[in-house]
């Protein structure tokens, strides 16, 4: 429920004159409502549904690792922190990567699962199995031709040898 302390005057007056229209089940009526809907704004929140993962470049590490070494008094690198969001394990991390290696290693890398590099035998028996279905595919062919063949000499009362071909 809302707090009147909380609202402008306008809203307050709203439903101090309701309290007297209310219902005696203490539900107001479809109309009502619909006017104090109109009339108070519900803020959006300030944390998204789904938070989304900063990512920061290699020159902005660069820039702050550079105004946090300019901080020389105390409580000037907390606000500094503080002032840009970021939290002293950041500034940390940022020192390991600048010290293993170059820009490069300050540049955000891609997270998740790496991708799996195919296997060259999985990619030759794939080939391999390609060709036995073409091939086989041709055999059932030829075998359906060879036994056309021998239903038309039969028809046609061509005599054949052994090996399936016609007498000379």
């Amino acid at each position: 429920m809302l707090e009147k302390g909380s609202m402008e005057p306008q809203v307050i007056r709203k439903m101090e004159e309701m309290e007297g229209v209310r219902r005696t089940t203490g539900i107001s009526s479809i109309k009502e409502t619909k006017s104090i809907q109109s009339i108070v704004a519900i803020p959006e929140p300030e944390v998204r549904e789904r938070a989304v993962r900063r990512r920061f470049t290699a020159e902005y590490k660069l820039r702050i690792l550079k105004e946090a070494e300019s901080c020389t008094e105390r409580g000037q690198l907390g606000a500094l922190l503080r002032r840009k969001g970021l939290y002293s394990t950041n500034l940390i991390t940022w020192r390991h990567q600048l010290e293993k290696g170059t820009l490069e290693a300050l540049s955000p890398r891609k997270r998740g699962p790496k991708g799996k590099r195919p296997d060259p035998s999985a990619r030759r028996t794939a080939q391999l199995e390609r060709e036995n279905q073409r091939l086989k595919k041709k055999l059932r062919q030829a075998e359906t031709i060879i036994e056309v063949q021998k239903k038309v000499s039969e028809i046609l009362q061509i005599p054949l040898n052994g090996n399936g071909e016609k007498n000379l």
